[in-house]
């Protein structure tokens, strides 16, 4: 039998259960009650039960809660909240749904960016605040393009089922950008010469076709870490920017942004010492003191410091200490205002890279920014390389941002690079036109693409057409060719260019190029070529050009040396000039009519200290380019070229630089060499002279415009001052110079006997023996080259306007000859002088 004990035990469960099941019937009972008395009234498309949930689910279940929080779902425009009678009311007014979204009136900022910036979308909830929001980030994209009074305003048009269309009306209005760019507590350097080192520049009356003057706060950012570098490199190293301040002017046909700099120059150091201090037992300092860049004397440069720090480190660790540390010191004297350099090599900690996190790239690959890193998973971390690592990411031009970023590992000995970057566009589409006295008027359509398919490789295609040249080319580039740090690619390319206005002769140019880049050090690097490319020479023959109507007499234009036309009767009279009268190629020029292939294979060594490729200001600049042809194809010499440019500003923005340059083609197996491998020259040595206007000249024609025959040998130098213009605005970019040339070109080396008159026995001559005549047919046509080949010096001064223009470079050149080769008389005239050009002018643009 069961014990007492047991039936209570058993009795009181019974009770539990009970009371358990009696408390959650009375809370679904109660719930439900009390949902019944929460009454909603104005909804339609809102479901009821979600209306109460908002009513239910407050802490303090007050009704002033329950209306905030409704409202805040943005799905009503006005809602009320009552007690009444023991139950609750929720009167709601429902927004309208959004149809769609519409912007009128912008044609300076695309409907997809506008789009990314409004809140309001199709299927949402209407708001009247989150419109106004709206309607306030478009005035500030518009004001981040430039255009600060721009005008945004917005309705509604209503459509059944509840439903509206949102339009945003824009008036874009005028360009506001940068007003003006101040700098305060600059004494060194100023204001315009600061200004010029930015990328970002002020409004001026070339606003119109220009964007950087628009106001951009990463770019303003980034152009204050470029004077920053400037005058760390000039030696101020107690340079800061204390604060840069962009503040928006309104007015009437005023408006625009005021930049103001506020900056600590401090005083320019020297480099009174450097020493490396090697706290590694068995380290080489030897080898280390060849990777210091700075000496003492010089002006401290914070980018000598590091490419010393650079060196060191990267020799350190092929001497086998992965965990050495390089740490720069520097001891400043104010008194004598120098600067003691030391670089401390030590042990470091011993940490290893767990990971490294690659975040942001929406595009670029991966692999694309490791590659640019010279440490990897399970290596030993190192501050310096991770530095040089976030300088070339930026270096790239791939991204809009860098940052670099460290947390801990797993463990104290490991730690976990993170790598924040942000894709920016890296296309481009222009359409460029331009004119020069030498290729006349010219334009260009060119699609390019630095990180095609975000693998970081550069892909262009271009297109030219102009007077007297048109052509194509398209160039390929992966920079990391295996794996490996070189630059491979390949061109294709074509080319026709009309040379009858200096010569009497036309080219066409096809073929392409394979290349393989290898940087020896950060200023040295070699590229090896190999080319592979046809040449077409042609002589024109047409009543307008008849400059080969002796060896092929037009009909009813030619004029025989009898006095007859071509084709007139005996005795009829000419009644145009004798062939050699109107412009006849030299018989050089004709017997190198037709096609001549080249095989070729060369080096380029280029060595740079420049601090602006494309606008120097300070370095060095050399190349040497040694070519081999006759692997295959019809020529076959040796080529070797070389160019050297110094570049030194004397004063605030006076640059002088000289120039030398020379070169020297050699044929192989003592063949003579083919006119189209010579080197013909004139204002790219020496300005003051034409195209092809000095050098050896066939003197056996009497027109100096087409007996240019080219030489073997030149060489030249330059000296040149380029200074800002008085009373010009600087922010123009307009510049004058003023120069001197000289240099010359000798030793024609080609053919000099040619059978164009297929007289091939006349007067007793072998073919090409001699300087024959056939009288039978033109009579006037020399088969021989009477050269005059000269080492004779041209000079020449003169002056310069060059123009950094938003449409691209341009140039404006006069220059007087001092000495040239003045030819010799002869009955037809003077012969073999050199062609004179006075005014040179040569730009390009972009529109």
């Amino acid at each position: 039998m069961m014990s007492m004990t047991g039936k209570r035990r058993r009795k009181s469960a019974e009770q539990t259960i009970v009371l358990v099941a009696a408390a959650a019937a009375g809370l679904v009972l109660g719930g439900a009650a009390q949902a019944q008395q929460i009454v909603v009234q104005g909804n339609k498309r809102v479901d009821a039960d979600t209306i109460r949930s908002y009513v239910t689910g407050t802490a303090s279940g007050s009704p002033e809660e329950a209306r905030r929080n409704l409202l805040a779902t943005g799905m009503f425009s006005d809602v009320k909240v009552s007690r009444s009678g023991g139950g609750t009311v929720v009167s709601v007014r429902e927004n309208n749904i959004i149809n769609r979204v519409v912007f009128e009136g912008n044609k300076k900022i695309e409907k997809a960016t506008l789009e990314g910036e409004v809140e309001a979308k199709a299927r949402g909830a209407f708001s009247q605040g989150v419109v106004q929001a709206d309607i306030q980030r478009i005035k500030e994209v518009y004001r981040r393009a430039g255009r600060g009074t721009a005008k945004v305003s917005f309705r509604t048009v209503d459509l059944p089922n509840g439903r509206l269309d949102v339009i945003y009306v824009i008036e874009e209005g005028d360009k506001t950008g940068i007003k003006a760019i101040n700098f305060v507590g600059n004494n060194v350097y100023s204001d315009s010469k600061l200004r010029e080192l930015m990328s970002s520049s002020e409004m001026n009356f070339l606003s119109f076709i220009k964007t950087s003057d628009v106001y951009d706060p990463d770019r303003i950012t980034s152009d204050l870490d470029i004077v920053r570098r400037y005058y760390l490199k000039n030696g101020y190293a107690d340079f800061r920017v204390v604060n840069a301040d962009a503040r928006y002017v309104e007015g009437e046909g005023d408006a625009g942004w005021v930049i103001t700099v506020t900056v600590e120059e401090g005083e320019q150091y020297r480099v009174g010492a450097v020493a490396i201090d090697s706290r590694l037992p068995g380290l080489d300092t030897q080898k280390l003191d060849g990777e210091v860049r700075a000496q003492v004397g010089d002006v401290y440069n914070a980018e000598d410091v590091e490419r010393t720090l650079n060196g060191v480190t990267n020799q350190v660790g092929r001497q086998g200490y992965p965990f050495a540390q390089v740490r720069p010191t520097g001891q400043r004297d104010r008194a004598t205002h120098t600067v003691a350099l030391g670089f401390v090599v030590e042990d470091g900690p011993r940490v290893y890279v767990e990971r490294i996190n690659i975040r942001g790239n929406t595009r670029t690959r991966d692999y694309v920014i490791r590659r640019e890193l010279d440490i990897t998973e399970g290596d030993a971390y190192n501050r310096v390389l991770t530095d040089r690592a976030e300088r070339r990411l930026n270096g790239l031009g791939f991204f809009k941002k860098v940052r670099f970023s460290n947390e801990p590992g797993s463990s104290a000995d490991r730690v976990i690079i993170n790598i924040d970057v942000e894709d920016q566009p890296t296309g481009s589409f222009s359409v460029a036109g331009g004119y020069s006295t030498q290729d006349g008027i010219i334009g260009e359509v060119s699609v390019s693409e630095s990180n095609f398919l975000g693998r970081g490789q550069y892909v262009r295609v271009a297109g030219t057409g102009g007077q007297y040249s048109r052509g194509f080319d398209f160039s390929f580039t992966e920079p990391y060719f295996l794996g490996y740090r070189l630059a491979a690619g390949f061109d294709a390319f074509y080319k026709y260019s009309d040379q009858t206005r200096y010569s009497r002769y036309e080219t066409t140019v096809y073929g392409g190029q394979l290349r393989v880049g290898l940087p020896i050090t950060e200023e040295f690097g070699v590229t090896l070529r190999y080319s592979l490319y046809n040449t077409e020479l042609r002589v024109p023959n047409t009543v307008k050009r008849p400059y080969n109507d002796c060896s092929n007499p037009i009909p009813g234009y030619t004029t025989l040396t009898n006095g007859l036309k071509a084709t007139g009767a005996v005795g009829e009279q000419a009644a145009f000039p004798l062939c050699a009268a109107d412009g006849e190629a030299s018989i050089a020029l004709k017997g190198s009519q037709g096609s001549t292939l080249t095989s070729l294979a060369g080096l380029t060594l280029a060595y740079s200290t420049l601090d602006n490729f494309a606008s120097p200001r300070n370095g060095l600049y050399a190349e040497l380019k040694p070519d081999l042809a006759g692997l295959g194809g019809d020529s076959k010499f040796f080529r070797v070229t070389g160019d050297a440019r110094y570049y030194k500003e004397f004063y605030e923005d006076i640059v002088g630089f000289v120039r030398f340059q020379g070169g020297h083609i050699e044929a192989l197996n003592n063949q003579p060499l083919r006119i189209t491998d010579q080197f013909f020259l004139g204002p790219s040595l020496v300005r003051g002279f034409a195209p092809n206007g000095i050098g050896p000249r066939d003197i056996g024609i009497s027109d100096s415009r087409s007996n240019a025959i080219g030489g073997s040998t030149y060489f030249g130098g330059t000296v040149e001052v380029q200074f800002p213009l008085p009373g010009i605005p600087r922010d123009l970019g307009l510049k004058g110079a003023v120069f001197a040339d000289a240099g010359t070109l000798f030793g024609y080396n080609g053919r000099t006997q040619f059978d164009v008159n297929n007289d091939r026995f006349i007067n007793g001559f072998a073919p090409g023996s001699g300087c024959n005549f056939n009288q039978a047919t033109i009579g006037v046509e020399p088969e021989c080259v009477n050269v005059r080949d000269k080492l004779i010096i041209r000079s020449s001064v003169g002056a310069s306007i060059l123009w950094n223009s938003p449409l691209g470079p341009i140039r404006f050149d006069y220059a007087y000859a001092l000495s040239k080769d003045e030819g010799i008389k002869t009955a037809f005239g003077r012969v073999g002088q050199d062609q004179i050009q006075a005014f040179r002018f040569s730009g390009g643009s972009r529109f």
